[in-house]
């Protein structure tokens, strides 16, 4: 289905897109709303405000009943967070590093759908939840590995859970949560196992923060998808791309905090979107 451009501005905007991708030497931004058209909720809805508040760094750290709440959370959830397929945007994205046209592709995302649907080298600025990693030894495991322990570790513990989290969980009661066993890391026998994510609280590598500076200010052109910019991680990039000169274009359901640094910008559903702008920009 063709993305329906209403007004005469859309399409003027989507044309200046196009012009701007067809260019090439493109850094492509990504959010959680490239990710909704597979199913996995984003943070926030269209007005802006986050729907979520998932733990924190410091909470996650405080306590083993903290810990013991998230894994119970998080092995409900991931059997359907990781049951998401790419969506269409996820392969136009490939589609465009395929062309030759994207410098370098850097997500907020953390569910690896990107490299599913056909790209490579992606910078994740907040990790995978395909991997965990102990805190104490520094131990890496793959995520399926772990799901396949814990479920080893809890074979009666069937709910009936709610709906999949943007971060992988689900919410759960307490008196559930409470007689579930947590994973420990089988190199030290820590307890402090935790995703391969940066949780809320806890900072980006700076080493990943200037490369991705880098690819930013080396390009012709910032294109962000479906992030609204509420943190800093993302929205860094957008105002150092607006303070070199750097034309900054934003395709995004509802407002983004970047919008007033856009030289492009563009309210449109993003699977269609990007299916069509890879379309127009065959050879």
């Amino acid at each position: 289905m063709e993305t329906a451009l209403t007004t005469a501005s859309d399409q003027a905007e989507y044309e200046r897109l196009v012009s701007l991708l067809r260019g090439g030497n493109v850094t492509v931004l990504t959010g959680a709303g490239l990710s909704t058209e597979s199913g996995i909720p984003d943070y926030r809805g269209l007005d802006g405000k986050r729907r979520v508040v998932p733990m924190t760094y410091g909470e996650f750290v405080a306590s083993p009943a903290n810990r013991q709440r998230y894994w119970a959370r998080s092995f409900v959830g991931w059997r359907r967070f990781a049951d998401a397929v790419p969506n269409d945007g996820h392969r136009a994205v490939a589609d465009l590093q395929r062309l030759g046209l994207v410098r370098a592709l850097i997500t907020q995302n953390v569910d690896g759908l990107h490299q599913l649907g056909g790209a490579h080298d992606v910078l994740e600025l907040h990790g995978n939840l395909g991997l965990a990693r102990c805190l104490d030894c520094g131990e890496t495991t793959q995520r399926a590995e772990l799901d396949l322990r814990l479920g080893e570790a809890n074979p009666h513990f069937a709910v009936a859970a709610g709906e999949v989290r943007p971060d992988g969980d689900v919410l759960l009661a307490e008196e559930t949560v409470s007689g579930f066993h947590p994973p420990r890391c089988l190199v030290c026998q820590s307890d402090l196992l935790k995703p391969d994510v940066v949780f809320f609280g806890e900072s980006v590598p700076r080493t990943l923060v200037e490369q991705c500076f880098s690819f930013v200010e080396a390009s012709l052109g910032l294109v962000v998808l479906g992030s609204s910019l509420q943190v800093m991680s993302g929205y860094r990039f957008v105002r150092r791309a607006a303070a070199n000169g750097i034309p900054v274009a934003i395709v995004t359901r509802g407002p983004s905090r970047g919008d007033a640094d856009a030289t492009i910008r563009l309210d449109a559903p993003l699977g269609d979107t990007l299916t069509r702008i890879v379309r127009d920009l065959q050879p």
